[in-house]
């Protein structure tokens, strides 16, 4: 698999995420693809764990992702974000750095280190 494969993936997988399409977003990952919250703690492993955790945030009415910039290493792609939430205390900004390892064509890892929301 080459790099411009990966982006793709990564690319079409953030355009789904924005859609708030659950099932689109979901053709991108592995049935046994684990999310974490920098550097390891486990907050979806599977899924149909991603899926329930995606469903929830998709019900957001702000939900959305720009890409600020995006970088290859290896099997990884490295993904800065500014990511907008309806958190429960409000509408908020949050920067993102997203870390996705991919493997035959899917998503197999996700690391997120997520910056303290900004309230707008």
């Amino acid at each position: 698999m080459n790099e411009a494969d990966r982006i793709e993936i990564i690319e079409n997988q953030l355009i789904a995420y924005n859609n708030k399409d659950i099932e689109k977003f979901l053709t991108y990952w592995d049935q046994n693809a684990k999310i974490y919250l920098h550097p390891n703690t486990l907050i979806a492993n599977g899924i149909q764990e991603i899926k329930e955790r995606h469903l929830m945030r998709f019900q957001e009415p702000d939900l959305s992702a720009e890409l600020i910039s995006r970088k290859t290493y290896s099997e990884k792609i490295v993904d800065f974000e500014i990511v907008t939430r309806n958190l429960p205390e409000g509408k908020a900004i949050l920067d993102v750095l997203a870390i996705y390892e991919i493997e035959n064509n899917f998503i197999t890892k996700a690391w997120f280190l997520i910056g303290e929301p900004i309230y707008i």
